[in-house]
């Protein structure tokens, strides 16, 4: 092989490496939708009156306590899991005041059939995995089994911002969950299929970043229980007036997934 064509075969495989890495770059990192209000309905699945509705109990919720409460539909997870997903996507919006970390998501993905609540690091006292299970198994997935997203998205955001001190003064006429749900809820104890996700998640938040989240650098969580957890992005304050943004929250890995 002459040295010009040694040359040559050298600068291209040297472009392919970059060409391959950077694409492994790409698909590593998910996308995520702009953070355009207090509801990002991406998958296109609630009316607009559910959102103006869900928009006015969140903002009043924000007043009360301060607490940020954001609802997104997804068009996809794009291959992750929505555990995963929604872990980075609160940390890209940053949802929740800096310092005080008191954010949440609640997200669904019709396509995937996946729903969960996402609970900030601050917040992991006041809505627990095991409140967030029940009201992803008992609110959330009846209705959408139904596939009625708006009642379920109402009903579920309702509980959230009771479960963390928010008074609605709507909450009388906004959706409740489904009467079977509401007699499993209050009698017969907690059905036993919720108390197996409830030990899976606890114990899965231990070893899932042991196991998984090790090897991918772009979700370090700086320890399992997310002590550290990820800092909000460039965000500014949450805004009380016109426009809304995170107040740069930080995630520690609270909430809990469900599927129908």
């Amino acid at each position: 092989m002459t040295r010009p064509a040694r040359n040559f075969a050298q600068t291209l495989i040297v472009a392919l490496v970059a060409l391959v890495l950077a694409a492994g770059a790409a698909c590593a990192a998910p996308s995520f939708p702009p953070l355009t209000g207090r509801v990002v309905d991406d998958a296109g699945v609630l009316s607009q009156d559910t959102q103006q509705k869900l928009t006015g109990l969140l903002a009043e919720m924000e007043q009360q306590t301060g607490d940020q409460i954001v609802v997104v539909t997804l068009k996809s997870l794009q291959g992750y899991d929505i555990a995963t997903y929604g872990y980075q996507l609160g940390r890209a919006w940053g949802i929740g005041q800096k310092g005080k970390n008191n954010g949440a998501l609640i997200i669904v993905a019709p396509n995937e059939r996946k729903a969960r609540v996402e609970v900030g690091y601050g917040l992991e006292g006041d809505l627990t995995d095991a409140q967030s299970a029940l009201i992803v198994q008992n609110t959330m997935l009846p209705y959408f089994r139904k596939g009625d997203y708006d009642d379920g998205v109402l009903a579920a955001t309702v509980q959230v911002v009771q479960a963390l001190g928010g008074k609605p003064s709507n909450a009388d006429s906004l959706p409740q969950p489904l009467p079977d749900q509401q007699q499993q809820s209050h009698g017969g104890g907690i059905p036993i299929f919720v108390i197996m996700i409830i030990i899976w998640i606890v114990f899965g938040r231990f070893f899932w970043p042991l196991l998984f989240l090790g090897g991918l650098g772009g979700i370090g969580r700086g320890g399992p229980w997310g002590g550290g957890g990820f800092g909000g992005g460039s965000f500014g304050g949450g805004s009380f007036g016109g426009g809304f943004s995170g107040g740069g929250g930080s995630f520690g890995g609270g909430g809990a997934s469900g599927s129908w």
